[in-house]
């Protein structure tokens, strides 16, 4: 059915699209049909003391405002995080902002953290308890005077609503962000947040979602901070604001993050490097190109514990999380595990 949708949907904004299909899974436009039992025992997980039917987890953004989530576990997605959330509601940055390239398979947007902001998000994830596994993506408001304190703010709003709490330093859409990457204000700020969990008497766990355009220097430096302070999981990779070499597509020059196809290889190349440098002791979720079984085998093999997606389901359509399930039983029933976890870091 989306095969023969999409031509039409394309030829809409992207943004426009996007909004529109916020509105379909609000107005449960799509039923639960796409959720199909089968290789149960293959997928089946534990991350963070908790149990989950697969590893397959949409990206924040998609959801930036937790308006449709629970009709994303409905979908078949093991997890789902949404945001990026603020403590205040901002526009984002000015319209157009979202780029299809459609012959790349890719999206550039420049969004710049658009959202309700966090009061209003969290009233909605009261009135709508999560019927899976949820994450909630926070970040600093572009003017505000303090983005350290900021990330607290998320931290006091959302610890007793959350699974986890994704801290998104990597965001190339809001100006200098990507700073955080220092090694010493990377330490400053997940010292506060430790320290704000501990006043809080919260054992939440907390997520860093890094940016995919980081030296090599860089990953040691980061991986040697995030082990030194209480964190379960890093997320590889945010989108990329490099990476414009190869694209086909007339847009390809425009600024923002790009996501998709382009950047499938460059997200597990750095996966593949965390890996060796957190030896195992943290949880790695894989982003960047995932939208079939194969790309998701690549990302099990390069490191990656769990991987999400969301410029996939833009291409291949809501029933996503059912075609790379069926896909990838298949490859890993030809390796012969009885779990897809038997794979992660068995790269050749």
């Amino acid at each position: 059915m989306f095969s023969n949708l999409r031509s039409l949907i394309f030829k809409l904004d992207p943004e426009t699209a996007h909004n529109l299909a916020i509105k379909s899974l609000k107005l449960n436009f799509v039923p639960n049909v796409f959720e199909q039992k089968g290789n149960e025992e293959l997928f089946k997980l534990k991350i963070f003391n908790k149990s989950i039917s697969n590893p397959i987890g949409m990206a924040a953004g998609f959801d930036k405002n937790a308006e449709v989530y629970n009709q994303l576990f409905k979908l078949g997605f093991g997890f789902v995080e949404v945001g990026t959330v603020t403590p205040l509601s901002q526009y984002g940055n000015p319209k157009p902002r979202v780029f299809r390239l459609v012959e790349d398979e890719a999206l550039i947007n420049r969004l710049g953290f658009n959202n309700y902001g966090a009061q209003d998000v969290e009233l909605r994830i009261k009135k709508n308890p999560q019927i899976g596994f949820l994450g909630i993506n926070i970040g600093p408001n572009k003017d505000t005077k303090n983005r350290l304190e900021d990330y607290l703010i998320g931290i006091k709003t959302f610890y007793k609503s959350a699974d986890y709490i994704t801290i998104n330093i990597s965001s190339p859409n809001t100006e200098n962000l990507r700073d955080f990457h220092d090694q010493t204000r990377l330490e400053e700020l997940l010292k506060a947040i430790d320290n704000e969990k501990k006043r809080l008497n919260s054992k939440i766990p907390i997520v860093v979602k890094i940016a995919p355009d980081i030296s090599e220097s860089e990953i040691y430096k980061i991986s040697d901070v995030l082990l030194g302070n209480n964190i379960q999981a890093v997320i590889i990779s945010n989108t990329s604001n490099t990476t414009r070499e190869k694209l086909k597509d007339i847009q390809k020059h425009q600024k923002g993050g790009l996501s998709g196809k382009p950047i499938e290889d460059k997200s597990n190349l750095l996966i593949s490097k965390f890996y060796n440098s957190l030896r195992g002791k943290i949880k790695i979720i894989g982003v960047g190109g995932v939208d079939s079984g194969l790309s998701a085998y690549k990302k099990f093999l390069s490191g990656a514990d769990l991987i999400q997606l969301y410029t996939g389901m833009v291409y291949r359509g809501p029933n996503i999380v059912n075609l790379i399930k069926n896909d990838l039983a298949e490859l890993l029933e030809k390796d012969g595990v009885k779990n897809f976890s038997e794979i992660i870091g068995n790269k050749k």
